[in-house]
């Protein structure tokens, strides 16, 4: 693997480790409780950041780096479209309210949930936001994230090998 295309695994998993640092100072220090949709885009992060890093660790051939960049790329996509819903539902809150729901229950009976519960333990609901940067709110930043980790993984996964 080249030493450009490390240096973007490694960008990937940096951004994933921040956006999930600054989560949890969210949650401990501003007191901002996660709902099931914060949950999942954390369960994104975490699985993107841990593919990152498992690839620099792996140093792959040219499929591997493939797989692994298309497991990034695909997880990126799925967070990016759990943060555009949960942006949609913070504007328009009365249009859907998941407040206790299954996808709660559904979160919270995971092990991780139980392993690391400040982390993705679910209290939250999906339409609150009392935080802001620019006019955007934390969801409209994640998906625009989502979108940078889902362009560096398709940038790794097309790129060829000199």
């Amino acid at each position: 693997m080249s030493p450009f295309i490390r240096i973007i695994l490694l960008t990937i998993f940096l951004i994933c480790a921040g956006s999930l640092i600054y989560a949890v100072y969210l949650q401990l220090i501003d007191h901002l409780l996660p709902c099931p949709l914060c949950v999942a885009q954390r369960l994104s992060y975490w699985v993107i950041g841990l593919t990152a890093m498992i690839a620099v660790a792996h140093n792959p051939r040219p499929l591997g780096r493939r797989l692994y960049s298309g497991v990034m790329m695909i997880v990126a996509l799925a967070g990016g479209g759990v943060a555009a819903r949960h942006s949609w539902l913070i504007r328009y809150p009365e249009s859907f309210e998941c407040g206790i729901s299954p996808e709660e229950k559904l979160l919270n009976s995971l092990p991780i949930a139980r392993w690391w519960p400040t982390m993705f333990e679910a209290n939250g609901g999906c339409s609150e936001s009392s935080w802001e940067l620019m006019s955007l709110t934390l969801p409209d930043w994640s998906a625009i994230l989502f979108v940078l980790l889902a362009t560096l993984s398709g940038y790794t996964l097309l790129t060829r090998q000199r």
